[in-house]
């Protein structure tokens, strides 16, 4: 019990951590839309009723799947350079413009090159954020609620794709950007009242302003929290300067092949394959393409809303667990449990070829129901919280780019080869590739991955 209050984000001096978490939240909820609006979409577009005046074919699709990686991949380079060099708030400022130009782009669009380019933005504002925002939290953050808080990131995403599946598939076409573009000028004046956070601002000499932000995010404002904010900020201060010496020594590629930067590297290259190639994350994007495959008598729109608040209780799910049960068992669970049920909806779909299987056509749904439960308890819901806390701390902006860009190469090529996987190998063969995938992760985490719970993120 006392664990539970000493972890509880409504404490007196975490309230305004929780509040920063959540404006810099929009942002990736916005994210989330983004990514949710193209399932439903991709199914009206294809339809003689489609709200475009020109038509999109299978290799079109493919490559409005994976525009989102290659999007992804130039959001991370441009957070990778500008981290250090402009600061946390500046980045997180940055995303706002792309962001709007998405729904400005589908809203105009005459030809596919216009949603090529949104999903391209689209990518771009994930990249981004899925750098800056957990750093950032991380940075504000106290670490018994660290892992709550940079898993809301997450949530977030699964939040915006729900909204998205929901707008996307209830209101007309035009509509939906009208709606959407209200979050980044949202995101854009809420970021005002948050200052940069204390570690940086140590980093770059700004003492008052950093014990400001400290005292701001702690809410240690009152002459009565005075003395115990100083203390701690002073702990906080020795334990920056004490980095930056031992990092003084301007990074090398020595810093990058230490034992502990490898099994950094190491983790993070499986953590990425495991992400993508068990597909979970396609399967968001290709969603209702994935219910018709599969035979379900289920509306694939409804079945996909479905799926949206599934995500949502999985990645809440593993808020409330991660800082208890710690990161390793989450991650053991969650690529077991996809891996399995990866296998039984292939297994499905395969009989279902060969006997009448009509009986059990709610089958497809209620297996992904526990693929999407377990993905997002680990695999989806603590990604990037696992990935920030993996590496040591001189080299851990530099390898979370590396990383991250890794990440997105991936998700453009998962993208797209996704649909050309469904139609030329068959839902059966693509679910078993998936299984293969997380039960091969699940075996290297099993071996290999250590617990990160706790982890200070100024010190080794």
């Amino acid at each position: 019990m006392a664990t539970f209050f000493e972890n509880s984000l409504l404490q007196h001096k975490t309230r305004y951590q929780l509040l920063a978490t959540v404006i810099v939240n929009i942002i990736t909820f916005g994210h989330g839309v983004g990514v949710g609006w193209l399932s439903p979409t991709l199914t009206k577009i294809q339809t003689p009723d489609s709200p475009l005046d020109f038509e999109v074919n299978l290799a079109q699709i493919s490559w409005l799947g994976s525009m989102l990686g290659l999007g992804s991949l130039c959001g991370n380079l441009t957070i990778a350079l500008l981290i250090e060099r402009a600061g946390r708030k500046f980045c997180l400022y940055l995303m706002a413009g792309p962001y709007a130009c998405i729904w400005i782009l589908i809203y105009c669009a005459s030809n596919v090159y216009y949603l090529y380019a949104a999903r391209f933005l689209c990518g771009f504002t994930g990249g981004a954020g899925y750098l800056v925002v957990p750093i950032f939290i991380s940075e504000v953050a106290d670490s018994n609620i660290r892992g709550a808080l940079t898993s809301m990131v997450m949530l977030s995403v699964d939040l915006g794709i729900l909204a998205g599946y929901i707008l996307s598939t209830y209101l007309a076409y035009h509509v939906v950007p009208f709606l959407a573009i209200i979050l980044p000028v949202a995101y854009f004046i809420a970021n005002i009242m948050l200052p940069e956070t204390a570690p940086y601002l140590l980093k770059k000499s700004q003492l008052a302003a950093a014990e400001n932000s400290f005292r701001y995010y702690r809410n240690q404002r009152s002459a009565i929290c005075e003395q115990t904010s100083k203390v701690n900020f002073e702990e906080l201060r020795t334990a920056v300067l004490s980095q930056q010496t031992r990092n003084a020594t301007p990074l090398s590629y020595k810093d990058l092949t230490t034992k502990p930067a490898l099994k950094g590297f190491a983790a993070s290259i499986v953590l990425s394959l495991g992400y993508q190639f068990s597909g979970v994350f396609s399967f968001i994007n290709y969603m209702s393409d994935i219910f018709k495959a599969s035979g379900s008598v289920v509306d694939v729109n409804t079945a996909t809303i479905i799926i949206g608040l599934v995500q949502i209780v999985g990645v809440y799910t593993s808020t409330i667990l991660v800082d208890i049960v710690g990161r390793r068992v989450l991650m053991l669970i969650s690529t077991m449990g996809v891996g399995i049920g990866c296998i039984a909806f292939g297994c499905f779909t395969y009989l279902a070829k060969i006997y009448d299987l009509s009986d059990f056509n709610w089958l497809p749904l209620v297996l992904m129901i526990i693929i999407c439960y377990m993905a997002n308890i680990g695999l989806i819901g603590i990604f990037f919280l696992v990935l920030v806390e993996l590496f040591p701390v001189k080299i851990r902006s530099l390898a979370t780019s590396l990383s991250v860009i890794f990440l997105s190469l991936l998700v453009f090529g998962t993208l797209k080869l996704f649909p050309l996987m469904l139609h030329y190998w068959g839902i059966s063969f693509t679910m078993w590739f998936s299984a293969a995938s997380a039960l091969l992760t699940f075996f290297y985490f099993w071996l290999f991955l250590q617990e990160t719970k706790g982890k200070s993120m100024i010190e080794d």
